[in-house]
């Protein structure tokens, strides 16, 4: 009798214990993608053409988009999934705000599109194809480097025979990226090679001399610093070392002294270890308007068009191959920067010493290699919008706050869109409040 009751208790704990048995990881994803609606990678781009104050999600871990990149969107955001519920707030204070999420491979997004339904939003879709997809499919990405067996960026590409250059990435100066946010050049003549800007430190000189290296085995005669902001100048320090004449603007000097504290500071605090031996040095040589470089086989020029991005930007003009590396004169690709010492109106007036050089091939400051047509929409275009909607604002006697107002929406697909838009709308408010 006692074995049958054993038996018995047994049966009915059994069946207790099964019946409270833990729902799977994926029974839950399951009933999770039956209850939400996923959308594809057109159907991204569409609705970001249509509706551009839609927030895109990526609910992977920081230190996976900082490993491996994420969508090369404006409306790009990280949330972990983690703290979803606690950050989604202050991201997105509006429940019909259009929401998409994703992850690698559609695993965490169904159950964050899920969450968020469950809050009150009211327009969330998942994308279930996910960031390795998107990748896949070559669509546009910020990643913190595009090769991970070099420091650089990228690699150096050949432009036209015998110059060269390694892109940056199209974003601030990160750790990730070692500092290679903006085009690293180099032109080989008959005697020497002339490198064009001198990184953002000694070990990204360091790498890109490698990258020389392997295309000639010339010396490097002279480092040209575009201007002296620091991903243009604490590479110096390493070419200084293979005895390289470096050259400047003749304004470089005293703003290199003005800003020093300032930059080291910036590069230190991002760079850190990958900031090994990097130091501010002056230049050997400066010159005011044009300088002619005193290599065999080559015509080179070196041109300041006038204050404009920085009071000493420098350009360096190939005639014989119509190609101009323009330095931070023009952009591409991303939105550009207005700086403390910036001058829009001269950078406006200037730019007619561009067009008439009329290049047939341009290595910007920033972005990848392009055209006249493209590097004035990117920079002219833009610095004339802004410049007639910031004296709109001043006419009708309008503040700081109206300048953060002004309609920047042509501009969001632009990288840097996000860092730079309203900080530049209020620099060149306070430029010209006074004027």
């Amino acid at each position: 009798m006692k074995t049958r009751l054993l038996i018995l208790c047994l049966l009915f704990s059994n069946a207790i214990f099964a019946q409270d048995a833990p729902v799977s990881g994926q029974q839950i994803l399951d009933a999770a993608n039956q209850s939400i609606s996923s959308i594809s990678s057109d159907e991204i781009m569409q609705l970001i053409d249509k509706q551009p104050d839609a927030v895109i999600i990526d609910v992977r871990t920081q230190f996976e988009v900082k490993l491996l990149g994420t969508l090369g969107l404006y409306q790009n955001v990280n949330i972990p999934r983690g703290w979803l519920e606690f950050r989604i707030a202050e991201t997105v204070p509006s429940l019909d705000t259009p929401i998409v999420v994703y992850c690698g491979t559609n695993v965490r997004s169904p159950l964050a599109a899920k969450t968020l339904m469950e809050m009150g939003y009211t327009n969330v879709k998942n994308y279930d194809e996910g960031y390795f997809d998107w990748k896949k499919r070559g669509l546009d990405l910020n990643m913190g480097t595009l090769d991970s067996t070099t420091l650089l960026y990228q690699r150096p590409k050949q432009v036209v025979d015998g110059v060269y250059s390694a892109i940056g990435a199209p974003q601030p100066s990160t750790y990730e990226n070692s500092g290679h946010n903006n085009n690293l050049s180099f032109i080989v003549a008959d005697d020497a090679v002339v490198v064009f800007n001198g990184g953002g430190s000694y070990l990204l000189a360091q790498a890109m001399h490698e990258e020389i290296k392997k295309v000639t085995d010339l010396p490097v005669k002279y480092l040209v610093y575009e201007n002296a902001q620091g991903h243009a100048v604490f590479g110096g320090s390493y070419w200084k070392e293979q005895g390289v004449e470096i050259i400047a603007h003749d304004n470089t000097p005293e703003i290199l002294e003005h800003t020093s504290e300032q930059v080291i500071e910036q590069a230190r605090n991002s760079l850190k270890d990958k900031y090994f031996k990097s130091r501010l040095l002056m230049p050997d040589h400066t010159f005011s308007d044009e300088y002619a470089l005193p290599v065999k086989g080559r015509k080179i020029i070196l041109k300041h068009f006038g204050n404009a991005h920085s009071p000493d930007d420098i350009q360096l003009w190939l005639p014989e191959n119509n190609l101009l590396i323009s330095g931070d004169f023009a952009f591409n690709e991303r939105m550009l920067p207005i700086l403390e010492h910036t001058s829009v109106g001269e950078w406006i007036e200037n730019w007619d010493k561009l067009e008439t050089l009329n290049p047939g091939i341009i290595i910007p400051g920033h972005g990848d290699v392009t055209d006249m047509q493209t590097v004035t929409s990117f920079t002219k275009d833009y610095l004339v919008y802004m410049q007639g909607k910031v004296e709109q604002v001043l006419d009708d006697g309008g503040d700081l706050t109206d300048a953060y107002q002004i309609d920047q929406s042509a501009y969001m697909q632009w990288k840097t869109f996000r860092e730079l838009s309203l900080r530049n709308a209020a620099r060149i408010y306070k430029m010209m409040e006074f004027e």
